[in-house]
């Protein structure tokens, strides 16, 4: 994730793309993924989603999570690389179902499907082996956002396509020049690898695995539940560039300390995680606000689909609480960046979106 807009001076001002693929693989329909029968002795598929313990993207690692066990097309595990709680980038922290090693006790087979999202180490030497090694046993990888640069250290694309966030692809490209960098694809999938771009992919993916391991008709269930209509693979990469203007403006905001605030997102037991992700991750890339997780009591809270939320603080009488409602999560975003916009300016709204690599609805870009 340093590659980010969202992390100060951590992108170069001008994004200079190498050139890579547009066109989709003719031997593969884009909008539609493919995914092994499970293994032997499985009524469904052992999907993993992965972080090590310094910490992962929120969004790429909860809504995968969240999507799959809503829909029921498999069984879905959160995995850390060591006991202990992991810090999830941008406010949430969590404390997996399993970690690496009480995983690969239990299942010896290994997984169905490996979901790795943007990792705050992507070097980290023991995720990139226990990848390589569920490679190795027949699993599927998908990579979210950012999670390319795990899978290109573990040196599963060479000679593959593949995708990642807009701001990734130069110093993937220099570092990585036997893979085919693609453009103008949400999510890519060559043979037992699938790849997406920035974090907003997410939901779109989640989605196209949902239907290919159930098929249409859930995957439009599913969908209709979090609020989406559409999860093809469309996508234009040219909508997200970084300008001069726009490095400034980071630079501006991160550095004028006296204006930043924090903000409690409140969670309890059966908050709905892929909600809570987007309102909190769109906040946390305003480079105005630290969020904060905020349970009476700190206790330790269960999402929705069951994921274990350790709160960051007490509520704090003053404090600003960032707007949140019951309803289906994917609208939640748009409203949380309305929300963060009315609170902090256009600016705002635009660094936010270029870091999730989020189009706005017409009518609502700045």
């Amino acid at each position: 994730m340093r590659t980010h807009i969202v992390a100060a001076g951590a992108v170069a001002v001008a994004v200079a793309f190498h050139p890579f693929a547009s066109k989709a693989d003719p031997g593969h329909d884009r909008d539609h993924l493919s995914v092994p029968a499970p293994k032997a002795s499985r009524s469904l598929p052992l999907v993993v989603v992965v972080a090590e313990n310094l910490g992962a993207e929120m969004t790429d690692f909860a809504i995968p999570y969240g999507v799959l066990k809503e829909s029921g097309v498999a069984e879905v595990r959160s995995l850390s690389t060591s006991a202990g709680p992991v810090q999830l980038w941008r406010s949430l922290k969590i404390v997996a179902d399993q970690t690496l090693g009480q995983f690969d006790a239990q299942e010896p087979a290994g997984a169905d499907m490996v979901i790795v999202p943007a990792q705050v180490d992507p070097k980290d030497k023991v995720l990139i082996a226990w990848i390589k090694t569920q490679a190795a046993k027949g699993a599927t990888i998908v990579s979210v956002c950012e999670g390319a640069r795990v899978l290109a250290k573990a040196g599963l694309l060479k000679g593959k396509r593949a995708a990642t966030h807009w701001a990734a692809v130069e110093s993937l490209t220099k570092s990585n020049p036997d893979t085919v960098w693609v453009r103008d694809q949400r999510y890519v999938q060559d043979g037992a690898i699938i790849s997406t771009t920035g974090v907003t992919a997410s939901i779109p993916v989640s989605l196209a695995l949902v239907e290919a391991i159930g098929g249409r008709a859930v995957a439009q269930t599913t969908a209709a539940r979090f609020g989406v209509t559409n999860w093809t693979a469309d996508h234009r990469t040219a909508n997200f560039q970084l300008t001069k203007a726009d490095y400034l403006a980071a630079l501006k905001s991160a550095a004028a300390v006296w204006r930043h605030e924090t903000v409690e997102a409140p969670v309890s037991n059966g908050v709905d995680e892929v909600a809570l992700s987007l309102r909190a991750d769109a906040w946390g890339r305003s480079y105005r606000t630290k969020v904060v997780t905020t349970n009476p009591g700190l206790r330790p809270v269960r999402s929705r689909h069951g994921l274990t939320i350790l709160p960051d603080a007490e509520p704090q009488s003053g404090r600003y609480v960032i707007p949140g409602g019951p309803g289906p999560a994917a609208p939640q975003l748009d409203a949380a960046i309305a929300a963060m916009g009315k609170r902090y300016g256009p600016v705002a709204v635009r660094l936010a979106t270029i870091g999730l690599e989020y189009d706005l609805p017409t009518g609502r870009r700045n």
